[in-house]
């Protein structure tokens, strides 16, 4: 191939060169296939209703976050015990939030309902274990909290499944 026929090709012959001239000389141009993009977003409230009960339940937890949060904050511990209860306690009530959180994305979620039951189990007990151990001061269901922990990691695992 010389030189005038590169040229040639690159201004003439090749499938774009084709397909514009063919458009300026009057034919219709060739069809573009459309895609269709959806730009509205799925409200929370909306996803809450088709795929569970997940987002309440999340507004329940909370909710009872606030209020354990509240009520441990201005708890009399025993003083004798306070240096080893409170810390439990704010342990609880933070993975208590966390975890509340986590909820409101279960929806988005491959399967919701497997996540949303691991979170929600988990928490329950994680977080109830050491609520109840701060609250008591007794450690009879403390063998709970790693198998409420260890489930709470396996909710989040199954969020990226």
């Amino acid at each position: 191939m010389g030189f005038y026929d590169f040229i040639n090709f690159v201004v003439y012959d090749n499938p774009v060169s084709k397909s514009v001239t063919s458009f300026v000389k009057g034919s219709k141009p060739p069809a573009v296939p459309t895609v269709t993009v959806i730009t509205e977003k799925t409200p929370l409230w909306k996803l809450a209703s088709e795929n569970g009960p997940f987002v309440r339940i999340a507004g329940i937890m909370g909710a009872s976050a606030v209020i354990l949060g509240a009520y441990g904050a201005h708890r009399s511990y025993p003083k004798d015990r306070v240096q080893e209860l409170k810390p439990i306690f704010e342990t609880a009530n933070r993975f208590h939030f966390f975890h509340s959180l986590a909820l409101l994305g279960v929806p988005m979620c491959r399967s919701p309902v497997l996540a949303g039951t691991l979170i929600i189990s988990g928490t329950i007990l994680f977080s109830g274990t050491c609520y109840y151990h701060a609250f008591s001061g007794e450690k009879k269901f403390g063998k709970l909290a790693p198998i409420g922990g260890t489930i709470l990691i396996l909710g989040w695992l199954s969020m990226v499944i």
